[in-house]
């Protein structure tokens, strides 16, 4: 290659290539050796193949500029804006700056819309490749860094990805934007450049035609790093003669002590110039020139090679120049000069950033300019700035008697909070509890809890928090009413929870500002008036929905899925997780994404749809691996996934995981998920003491907790199951009596389905005629559809089809050990339809095969389960429709199936599916 970039031949192809596979690249280094340079030589190729090519170089100055690398990154693309749905164009508008700013931007928006427009780019049939490039990806401002991450890890490979970063140790920092590891990310890393090398990269400068034995010497004390090399030798050639062999060379051991000497050799004024351009967020000459700086005073500067004058932009020709200037300013003239900056600047925000970097001691004007500025920020989606200059107005206001600084303070908080920078939050809000009294006291503390639940601390953090705030707020105001609210969802036993919920509900009633907290109040009543055991209020839900309106209440919001699920109305409770799922997929807000996607699993796992369960759990897996957030939940549902397709051992070494970190940690939810796993996973591999055990400590847990009714744990019918195959029929018949008053209180299919099926398993057991509860067991399975906990109703035939068999009523017991074995495999239960044929074969019959059908029924039953309708059926083989139903009827009866699914299973499985 020529000219930057030499020396790079080996690694600029190598980034080539990867590029071109789809593989996102990052080229990291030492500061000075050549990555700048490697990133514009392969931005140069780029073009040239004809790739569209998004690339933006942040400083260190624009991290406070929120979305400004992100601005400049989008440019190129800016015409495809207007076709974005209206809150993803808006979002962006404010962004690019391209139109009218009407409300604040919303970050996740944002990373949303990023992604559209990616996509859409990378969809165009004109375009070979997209490639977004970021020189000195560390430097991003964090709203940009979160749209970029948000968007490109939905992106890679269908768009090249180009990042540099500086490193000392190449290899050893995390990858910047999150690149997932699953796209192969290749890492290159520069090296020193040799002296053959820096000889062609020293040759570019005026008189530079040194010496070899003194090129070698520059080259070993830059340690091949060609920005070092370049400052020693124009170092070298300021001397008024070359240094002789063995005299020390002019070299500052660092480049900070070689951009002093350069500056020093600067006349006053560029010096001057060069330190505002430095201490300004985005220089330009026409805001030097108001500081009093003319545009000549630059011309030295530039001469020199430390900044580079485009238009009315002013940039310094390398990041670390610009540090290495501020770090050269005393404190005092560093004040004076941002005082300077402050008073001659134009735009607010930049005169509210210089006034909070000279301002001391008390002074409410500033403070004021300050905060508008954060106002300002935080609107446009940069929380992290916002807090900062938050931070800074309450510090120029005392802090009694002004109600602006404990406004401040706490605004400061939630930017924290909202950036998710949670060590940052847990501590300014500890410090805001500290300092404030009243009413912004209880606001402090919280916030304090709510960080506490988000982080994953112990959960008594949280609560313990909230109920200092509770006791810091004024009795009876809504302020209370918000923090029982929290409490309502912090505290696990629901006698307390219920307490919480109430009071909640009360205060916030005449609150119309705190609609959305009042609609959670009322779900978290609902939701542990029930789990105490009181009769369910299904208005109170009604109720919530009602005050929700459009949005769901984020606090709470949950809670309607999670109680229909519970009473299995499992299409009404997929319907608002997907609902909320597209609220939060929209705002970008990745932890209730997250969230949502573990509750659809669960959802869909009950329902039977054990494939889009796993695909909602492997994705909110990828999310929280992600986030770093806790993946409890996703062990658990994996488990019980593996557990239900036959996966015995593996679901085993994860209930036993989740056991041992339970105890870890104290987690008592922990514990209960997994003693629930580890009996069920126990019960199908026929461990039935270990399976009674695992219950029987799942129940005490539950007991202890005062938990009257656990919605989501459904397990006494397993429960009764094990203590029965175990001989302990005295506890079976305690556990038939809990199950029992949970029937009665909360009829629902399972426990419906529960009750029936535990009565024959205990019937039997007893030695008593179970004709009885087998003909109830029929009516019970009758009553709940087909795709209403189909799990449950398999179980009930198999159980059914064990007690046929040992009253020995064999062909009832064949036929409905059939008709399992058929429901299990449309399931994917592999063990469970192993076991119902294995039972099935203790019969000593044979079961109904297609073979045994006549001549219509199995040609009915070919095309019935190759899909065809019965109308089709009807005119290929020339009977009429009602025939065709006769026929099947007596198919499904013969087969023991009841769908055409179960019935295109055992039709497969004998080679009798037309095709």
């Amino acid at each position: 290659m020529s000219g930057a970039a030499v020396g790079r031949d080996e690694e600029v192809d190598r980034v080539r290539r990867a590029l071109a596979d789809g593989r996102p690249v990052l080229v990291e280094g030492p500061a000075g050796i050549g990555k700048t340079a490697v990133h514009r030589a392969l931005l140069a190729a780029a073009r040239r193949d004809g790739w569209l090519v998004l690339a933006c170089a942040p400083t260190e100055v624009e991290t406070g500029l929120p979305f400004a690398a992100l601005a400049d990154l989008l440019a190129p693309v800016s015409t495809r804006v207007p076709e974005l749905p209206a809150p993803q164009r808006a979002a962006l508008a404010g962004v690019l700056l391209t139109g009218e700013l009407t409300q604040p931007v919303d970050e996740r928006t944002v990373g949303v819309a990023t992604r559209a427009v990616l996509d859409d780019a990378a969809a165009d049939p004109a375009v070979p490749r997209v490639l977004v490039a970021v020189d000195d990806a560390p430097w991003l401002d964090p709203p940009s860094e979160r749209a970029l991450r948000f968007a490109l890890r939905r992106l890679v490979p269908r768009v090249a990805v180009l990042l540099t970063a500086r490193a000392d140790r190449p290899g050893a920092e995390p990858l910047p934007l999150g690149l997932d590891p699953g796209a192969r990310p290749v890492r290159v890393a520069l090296g020193p450049l040799g002296v053959g090398a820096l000889h062609h990269v020293l040759r570019a400068e005026p008189g530079a035609a040194l010496p070899r034995p003194l090129l070698v010497r520059i080259a070993r004390e830059a340690g091949g790093n060609p920005l070092l090399a370049i400052e020693l030798t124009r170092a070298v050639l300021r001397m008024p003669r070359l240094p002789a062999p063995g005299a020390d060379l002019p070299a500052a051991p660092s480049l900070r002590r070689l951009v002093a000497d350069r500056l020093a050799a600067l006349p006053a004024p560029t010096r001057h110039a060069i330190r505002l351009a430095a201490l300004s967020g985005v220089p330009t000459l026409t805001g030097l020139a108001r500081a009093g700086v003319p545009a000549a005073d630059l011309d030295p500067a530039e001469e020199a090679g430390l900044v580079a004058v485009t238009g009315d932009a002013v940039g310094f020709a390398h990041p670390v120049y610009a540090a290495a200037v501020r770090a050269e300013v005393p404190p005092g003239v560093r004040r004076r000069l941002h005082r300077l900056l402050a008073d001659t600047a134009r735009d607010p925000d930049e005169r509210a950033r210089q006034l909070a970097r000279c301002v001391t001691g008390l002074d409410p004007e500033a403070a004021a300019l300050i905060a508008a500025a954060a106002d300002r920020q935080r609107a446009r989606g940069a929380p992290e700035t916002a807090a900062g200059l938050y931070d800074t107005a309450a510090g120029l206001t005392p802090p009694a008697g002004a109600d602006e600084h404990g406004r401040w303070r706490l605004a400061a908080v939630r930017c924290r909070y909202d950036s998710g920078d949670y060590p940052a939050a847990k501590a300014a809000a500890e410090r805001a509890a500290e300092e404030l009294t009243g009413p912004a006291r209880a606001e402090a503390l919280l916030l304090r809890a709510v960080v506490a639940w988000s982080s994953n601390e112990p959960p008594e953090a949280a609560w313990a928090a909230a109920e200092r705030a509770l006791a810091a707020a004024p009795e009876g105001s809504p302020l209370a009413g918000r923090i029982h609210a929290h409490l309502s969802l912090f505290r696990d036993a629901p006698d307390a929870a219920r307490a919480h919920a109430e009071a909640a509900a009360a205060l916030l009633a005449g609150s119309p500002d705190d609609r959305p907290v009042h609609a959670a109040a009322l779900l978290l009543l609902l939701f542990n008036e029930v789990r105490a055991g009181l009769p369910a209020r299904t208005e109170l839900l009604d109720r919530a929905l009602e005050l929700e309106g459009p949005e769901p209440s984020w606090l709470a919001g949950i809670v309607p899925a999670v109680w229909w699920r519970a009473v299995d109305e499992h299409g009404r409770a997929r319907e608002r997780l997907h609902w909320m799922l597209e609220r939060a997929v929209a705002r970008g807000d990745e932890p209730s994404w997250h969230e949502l996607l573990s509750h659809l699993g669960e959802t869909e796992l009950l329902a039977g749809r054990w494939p889009a369960a796993a695909a909602h759990v492997a994705a909110a897996r990828e999310l929280g691996e992600q986030h770093g957030g806790d993946l409890v939940g996703e062990d658990w549902m994996d488990g019980l996934l593996c557990a239900y397709r036959g996966r015995l051992a593996e679901a085993t070494r994860i209930a036993e995981a989740g056991l041992r970190r339970a105890a870890e940690l104290d987690d008592q939810w922990c514990r209960r998920i997994h003693e629930q796993l580890a009996g069920f996973t126990a019960l199908t591999g026929g461990r039935l003491a270990a399976a009674a055990r695992h219950y029987g400590e799942l129940a005490a847990a539950v007991d202890e907790l005062g938990l009257v009714e656990p919605l989501a744990q459904r397990f006494e019918p397993d429960w009764l199951e094990a203590c029965v195959g175990a001989g302990d029929l005295a506890t079976a018949e305690a556990v038939l009596d809990r199950l029992a008053a949970r029937h009665r209180r909360l009829p629902r299919p399972w426990t419906t389905l529960g009750l029936a099926r535990s009565r024959v398993l205990l019937a039997g057991a007893r030695g008593r005629d179970p004709s009885d509860a087998l003909a109830e067991l029929a009516a019970a399975r009758a009553t709940v559809p087909a795709d209403v906990v189909p799990l449950d109703r398999a179980r009930c035939l198999l159980i059914a089809g064990v007690a046929y068999r040992r009253i020995r009523r064999r062909r009832e017991a064949r036929d409905a050990l059939t008709a399992a074995a058929a429901e299990f495999d449309a399931l994917g239960a592999a063990a469970l339809a192993a076991r119902a044929r294995a039972e099935a074969a203790r019969t000593g019959g044979r079961p109904a095969a297609p073979r045994q059908l006549t001549g219509t029924e199995l040609e009915v039953a070919r095309l019935a389960a190759a899909g065809r309708t019965n109308r089709v059926i009807a005119d290929t083989l020339f009977i009429s429709p009602k025939t065709v139903e006769a026929n099947l009827a007596r198919v499904y009866r013969k087969l023991g199936v009841a769908s055409r699914a179960e019935l295109g299973a055992v039709m497969a499985r004998a080679g009798d599916v037309e095709a």
